[in-house]
């Protein structure tokens, strides 16, 4: 079993915190504020990455480390106290200690710039034209060249409970732009989960992996058609079309055959198998 640390413990990190301890891992919580009670599946470090007096007493001994950051909002700032001051306050840390954890870093389909409907995979060119993504990628890129042995997984929209604007989009008529017609990716939360215990249970089993994969499901959608079969099961009214749009910046589909063909099986394979549970 492995001494692990999640730096980040949001509901995704919570979830992966939980299901790593059932299988008896030792792991770690790295959390700003962390839960006042015990929860009796995983112990907490005190902490704000972005101060490296804050992480100066953090042990160094784990294994393996996952980053599944949040940053508190959505401008260059924010970004960089995670992904650049924060990382690097990490890796100083680790490296004063000698320590040479593997690292599973959680990053974003969005370092991706391609918005011509094009598919992408983890060779395709990811590059960014928004800072907080660049900001991302330069992270991503920081920590593959420190070590063969870490990965990033590249999840594209996340959703499932307490994540449900599609849902809260569809009940108020909205206008979608219909042709051209512009992708999306998802992939659920539960699978979110899913898949970095199953990267963690591949690299403790010894199978060769990948630097990076792609996490999302089997079915990069039109938003028209998802909007559309959401009103449907939800008894709203259909989305109108939408003149003239400016969407192309989020059309692209994310091709997951790497994931799949190291073995892992999606629970929610498509968007209807997720949403269908959050409308009932």
């Amino acid at each position: 079993m492995a001494k692990i640390l999640i730096i980040g413990c949001g509901s995704i990190g919570m979830q992966l915190a939980q299901d790593l301890s059932a299988k008896g891992h030792q792991v770690t919580g790295l959390k700003r504020n962390p839960p006042t009670t015990a929860t009796g599946y995983v112990n907490y470090f005190t902490a704000d990455i972005s101060s490296a007096d804050d992480i100066k007493d953090l042990p160094a001994d784990f294994e393996v480390v996952y980053f599944i950051v949040s940053p508190d909002g959505r401008n260059k700032e924010s970004y960089q106290a995670v992904y650049e001051s924060g990382l690097n306050n990490l890796l100083d840390r680790f490296s004063r200690e000698g320590a040479n954890p593997q690292w599973i870093f959680v990053s974003s389909t969005g370092v991706y710039g391609q918005s011509q409907g094009e598919w992408v995979d983890e060779n395709s060119v990811a590059q960014p034209e928004n800072i907080t993504s660049q900001l991302i990628r330069q992270a991503e890129q920081k920590l593959m060249d420190t070590d063969i042995n870490n990965i990033v997984v590249r999840f594209s929209g996340i959703y499932g409970p307490g994540r449900e604007y599609l849902l809260k989009t569809a009940a108020q008529v909205p206008a979608i732009q219909k042709n051209p017609s512009y992708f999306t990716n998802r992939i659920n939360q539960l699978d979110c989960v899913g898949v970095l215990v199953f990267l963690l249970e591949c690299r403790l089993a010894g199978k060769a992996l990948e630097q990076c994969y792609i996490a999302s499901d089997d079915d990069p959608a039109s938003m028209w058609d998802v909007m559309v079969w959401l009103t449907e099961h939800m008894d709203c009214p259909s989305p109108t079309v939408k003149s003239t749009g400016n969407d192309s910046v989020m059309n692209k589909r994310c091709n997951n055959q790497r994931l799949k063909a190291l073995g892992y099986k999606f629970h929610y394979p498509d968007f209807k198998a997720g949403y269908i549970e959050l409308i009932k």
